[in-house]
């Protein structure tokens, strides 16, 4: 019983630690002259994706690699199926022509080019490389462009600098290395009693990994999405969407990678895979049709991702 309820206090823990870290990574920003857009694209993107690149670092240091490829693979499933399937049931999703030329069109390379660097069953040193350039390409990119719309609307800096605005810098400099000490603490308690408990019952760690932590770490997504559907700020919940998963793959396994190898199971190259990449692409029909997610395409999603559980479990 203890292993679940410090499972879920790491949970807290990193979810809790990754907010104060963009809450004080935003009032630094600002002090420092950052605009509305730059602290978007790059702050509130990144502290979405924080809690899932500690997971990912710390399993893999501890030579559970299982658990780095099923966060990310889990968390890109859930995205689709479970965040957009919810939040298309609370209110329909508008896409922008732009959204389904460039993001879309980015997020199926990338899912496509991360299969086939697992296709021998490691992710290592120069692989990571390959993914960490193209991260840091796709960044410049979005910051030459960010004018043009794209997978991070401006409305999210522009919320979070008006949280942060009246900080101080000690408020600030507190705040941003507290989330570091909180979301380093937090993900020693979710993969440890992680382990544990898939040890105890005999379950995979992959398992454990693609549902458990997987929908743990994906709630930052889950909770914007569907408040940004509620707020009818509905092209932020699909660029939300796509940018986590471009940058769970080429960041956070880039970064894992680097740091240290990861053995890639035939199980996930069998399964979760081909899962990953069929949400991702049977994305296309529903929304190309009316360029919008509403309560049909969204069911549609839901229902596949539980589709996806059951067969898993």
């Amino acid at each position: 019983m203890m292993d679940y309820i410090l499972l879920g206090l790491g949970l807290v823990i990193l979810l809790y630690g990754g907010k104060i870290l963009v809450d004080g990574a935003a009032a630094i920003a600002v002090k420092l002259g950052m605009s509305a857009g730059l602290i978007g694209l790059t702050i509130v993107a990144f502290g979405t994706s924080a809690p899932e690149l500690l997971v990912s670092v710390n399993a893999a240091l501890k030579g559970n690699g299982d658990i780095s490829i099923g966060n990310v693979v889990g968390s890109n499933i859930a995205n689709i199926g479970m965040v957009l399937g919810l939040s298309g049931l609370f209110y329909p999703i508008l896409i922008r022509k732009s959204t389904l030329r460039f993001d879309y069109l980015i997020t199926v390379l990338v899912t496509l080019l991360f299969y086939a660097l697992s296709y021998n069953g490691e992710i290592g040193l120069w692989e990571g490389i390959v993914m960490f350039s193209l991260f840091i390409g796709f960044n410049i990119y979005l910051f030459r462009n960010s004018g043009q719309g794209g997978l991070t609307d401006s409305t999210e800096g522009e919320e979070e600098i008006e949280q942060v605005k009246g900080y101080g810098w000690f408020l600030a400099i507190t705040l941003f290395l507290g989330g570091i000490v909180g979301l380093y603490f937090g993900s020693e308690l979710l993969v440890n009693n992680a382990i544990k408990i898939s040890r105890e019952f005999g379950i995979s760690e992959r398992v454990i990994s693609v549902t458990i932590i997987a929908i743990g770490t994906s709630l930052p997504e889950l909770i914007t999405s569907i408040m940004a559907a509620l707020s009818k700020k509905t092209d932020m919940a699909i660029g939300n969407i796509l940018g986590s998963n471009i940058m769970n793959i080429l960041s956070i396994l880039g970064i894992t990678a680097i740091i240290k190898p990861i053995a890639v199971s035939e199980d996930f190259l069998r399964s979760d895979y081909l899962w990953m990449i069929g949400f991702t692409l049977i994305l296309f029909p529903l929304i190309r049709t009316k360029m919008k997610i509403s309560f049909i395409e969204g069911a549609v999603l839901f229902i596949g991702y539980g589709a996806y559980m059951y067969f898993l479990l």
